[in-house]
């Protein structure tokens, strides 16, 4: 399979949309930039964001684009995506390597600012994408679940909060690990929860290389 890089064209992502398709990740890609299931809710219009590749070995299962990703085109290319490298031990290189690790967020696209951080994924993305690419990623053998939305979907179906997902790490650990979103508007929850430094990401950062090795 060919690499790709992430980043597209206004035209790429106004083509007319047809029906979802299963197939490989080459025939799923064209698809889902050309998606716009939910553009009449999006302020800034629809601009897929996402990073996949059928050997990654890692998939960060995230939220929605903030604002700057959406810009750029490149997941977490933003101050949360350099506490995210951070906690995984990696640089940019590694990190945007589809062929090392997958990036595929709940909702594909950013969904605009509400009145404390941006508004929740939009739901219409999951239903019609994220199965689909799941199963193609077969290589996978650590997920990284950021925040509540991912976690809702990731997780067993028991009502919790973000924090109580992250203290139970060790029950679905090595292959999944729940963390805080890497937000800076998180910073009171790390420092509440010192704990999360000195024991999650240690373990995060030798499972990351050893699996990268």
């Amino acid at each position: 399979m060919a690499e790709r890089t992430i980043q597209w064209t206004p035209s790429e992502l106004t083509k007319p949309k047809s029906e979802p398709v299963m197939g490989e990740l080459d025939d799923l890609l064209p698809e889902i930039l050309a998606c716009t299931i939910c553009a009449q809710h999006l302020p800034l219009g629809p601009r897929p964001v996402l990073q996949v590749h059928a050997d990654a070995r890692i998939l960060i299962a995230g939220q929605a684009p903030g604002r700057r990703v959406h810009e750029s085109g490149i997941p977490f290319r933003d101050p949360s995506g350099v506490r995210l490298r951070e906690w995984l031990g990696v640089d940019e290189e590694v990190f945007y390597d589809p062929r090392l690790i997958a990036i595929l967020p709940m909702g594909f696209c950013f969904p605009g600012t509400g009145s404390s951080g941006d508004k929740p994924p939009r739901p219409e993305c999951a239903p019609a994408w994220r199965e689909q690419v799941l199963r193609q990623l077969t290589s996978v053998r650590l997920t990284i679940v950021l925040g509540k939305y991912a976690q809702a979907y990731h997780l067993s179906p028991e009502a919790r909060t973000v924090t109580e997902a992250v203290a139970s790490w060790r029950e679905q650990w090595p292959e999944v690990l729940p963390l805080p979103h890497p937000s800076p508007r998180n910073q009171g929850w790390f420092k509440k929860n010192a704990w999360f430094e000195t024991e999650v990401l240690p373990l995060l950062r030798e499972r990351v290389q050893a699996l990268l090795s």
